[in-house]
């Protein structure tokens, strides 16, 4: 079921909102927590950061607290609703971890998806013996996971690339990430097919960066990243950064910014369409006659 809207972004902007009003009445935290009985600040401190799922009772005190007035107090409480879902949607997300689920939910409400990936194929994209495989090798760091339920996890995003009115969806995928490495050919020529299909979506854009090109100034970026903007232009646009042991979220104007334009360099040194896609189908013919990918060069020609 799609969402109209990303709860994690109302979160945030719900937090933004919230923190805005307090300073605006020159209150500190101590002070709005004293009036409202709450026992420590570490509450309001994650509402206004977006940590935590709002209670709207609690975002109802703090707007009287803050004595908003009823236009703009009625728009704070649909994204504190928002914010707050729980509907139907998030109960099938249930199995999902954390980091999953914030990704779910940014996927969900997004209106345009940008993603670089420098190494592996993205999460959106990926066939089901390759997301198995790459669930596996993960659990040599986190031996916790549950391997099954990941899985059905990372293929239950995919469905937001399928629903009626999907996001405009484009990655940008280093060429290293066309190389088979130790994935088996036949899963690997699953994964190219799988690649080739979704790339003809007419709202599914995939571009392969040769490894000769040199977006600008030789740039490149330290790790792979995905953005996202919203359909409600007041929701922060955002960059999401994936470690190895957490995710970082950014919303300022300054860093989305960057991102942005290191997507578009990178857009403009990638392969056209065609190319990309006959690059993958020569991959996934290699690995069938089982080439190796040091005997196939590709060069850079402009997107």
């Amino acid at each position: 079921m799609p969402l109209p809207t990303s709860p994690v972004i109302r979160r945030a902007r719900l937090g933004a909102e919230l923190r805005q009003l307090r300073r605006r009445e020159a209150l500190t935290l101590e002070q709005v927590c004293d009036r409202l009985g709450w026992a420590s600040t570490s509450k309001l401190s994650r509402i206004e950061l977006g940590q935590s799922r709002p209670d709207l009772a609690d975002v109802l005190d703090l707007l009287d607290v803050y004595e908003v007035p009823p236009p703009q107090r009625d728009a704070l409480i649909v994204i504190a609703r928002d914010a707050a879902t729980s509907r139907g949607w998030w109960k099938a997300l249930g199995e999902m971890g954390e980091r999953q689920r914030t990704y779910a939910e940014l996927e969900a409400g997004a209106a345009s998806i940008v993603e670089y990936q420098p190494a592996v194929v993205p999460g959106l994209l990926q066939s089901p013996g390759y997301a198995r495989q790459r669930v596996e090798a993960g659990r040599l760091l986190y031996p916790e996971v549950n391997v099954e339920a990941d899985i059905r996890a990372r293929l239950m995003r995919q469905d937001v690339l399928r629903r009626a009115d999907p996001p405009r969806y484009t990655a940008l995928l280093d060429e290293r990430v066309c190389d088979q490495g130790d994935v088996s050919p036949e899963v690997w020529r699953e994964q190219m097919a799988h690649l080739v299909a979704l790339a003809d979506l007419p709202h599914v854009t995939v571009r392969v960066v040769p490894c000769a090109a040199a977006p600008r100034a030789g740039l490149h970026p330290l790790t792979g990243y995905s953005s996202y903007v919203f359909p409600d232009p007041a929701d922060p646009r955002t960059v999401m950064l994936e470690t190895l042991t957490s995710d970082l979220r950014l919303v300022s104007e300054a860093d989305v910014s960057r991102y942005e334009r290191m997507s578009d360099w990178l857009a403009s040194v990638a392969l056209g369409g065609d190319e990309t896609l006959a690059l993958l189908r020569d991959r996934a013919a290699g690995s069938a006659n089982g080439r190796h990918e040091s005997d196939r060069a590709v060069s850079p020609q402009g997107g």
